[in-house]
């Protein structure tokens, strides 16, 4: 049978051994100084042993005192985050996913009904990141695009990021070869300023430049193409679903790398957090497949 000593004593002198005195203790365990210093002398009384020196202004250890505060405090450490993590199964778990906009619209919220019956513990929040935005210490994770490279978090990567022009079926019919396009109105989005180039040079066509409206977002180009205004560039996972339901047409067999990937970007000390690791596995699965 488990022999344990007097708690609410082991409690009151912990927590005065920690403070150096009863009133710090009594301030910590909202009870009276006499009230932790009686607990104190009857955890000493079945002990057998005195932990404290006591003194007119003074509040010292013993050796006895010093050898049990050492190991109490290391056990009382773990039966708290022992008692939060059984807490824990019982309320929902927050997974907070820092993620640019339009992949959040265009990919990742149009699949958010699957992640939650592959895990419907999980309270989904999404909220805007990318690559203008600093990783906030609050975010479970995020979905980032680069080169891989984020100083101090893990990076574990999902996507290629491939470029390739798209536009509305109607648009596409007037488009044979990659030549045509010099006659076209090309979308443009105003932080990639590199995509049309990079595509225009791979199809040998650098002396096309690319001239039509510009946009903040890819997703703004994209509705922009959808909607017959003009010839975008596509980059995936953006137009895969458009691809796949005939909203929009790619045009050329050519797809050329950005010259980065997509990321799941994190602080490796998230990686053991259930949400966190529910929403990893479905990620990586969704990335392979």
């Amino acid at each position: 049978m488990r022999r344990l000593p007097f708690l609410n004593g082991v409690r009151a002198f912990e927590a005065a051994a920690r403070a150096g005195s009863f009133a710090g203790a009594a301030a910590e365990l909202h009870v009276s100084p006499a009230a932790v210093s009686r607990m104190v002398r009857l955890l000493e009384d079945r002990l057998g042993v005195a932990l404290f020196e006591r003194g007119a202004n003074r509040l010292g250890l013993t050796a006895a005192g010093r050898s049990y505060r050492a190991g109490l405090t290391r056990i009382l450490d773990e039966l708290a985050l022992l008692t939060d993590q059984v807490t824990a199964m019982g309320r929902r778990q927050v997974l907070t996913v820092g993620v640019g906009p339009t992949f959040a619209i265009r990919w990742l919220i149009p699949r958010l009904a699957e992640f939650r019956r592959h895990a419907p513990e999980v309270d989904v929040r999404i909220t805007t990141g990318g690559q203008a935005v600093p990783f906030d210490p609050d975010w479970s994770c995020g979905i980032a695009l680069g080169g891989g490279d984020w100083p101090g978090l893990t990076a574990e990567p999902l996507f290629a990021a491939d470029l390739l022009p798209v536009c509305s079926p109607a648009l596409a019919s007037g488009l044979v070869v990659p030549g045509d396009l010099d006659a076209a109105a090309l979308l443009r989005v105003s932080h990639a300023p590199e995509d049309w180039p990079r595509w225009l040079a791979a199809a040998g066509l650098e002396r096309v430049a690319a001239a039509g409206p510009v946009f903040e977002y890819y997703g703004q180009a994209l509705q922009a193409a959808v909607d017959g205004v003009g010839i975008a560039m596509g980059i995936r996972p953006y137009v895969d679903d458009d691809l796949a339901a005939g909203r929009l047409v790619a045009p050329f067999d050519l797809t050329v790398s950005k010259g980065k990937g997509w990321y799941l970007v994190f602080r490796p000390a998230r990686a053991a957090e259930p949400a966190f690791a529910a929403f990893r596995q479905w990620m990586l699965a969704q990335a392979g497949g």
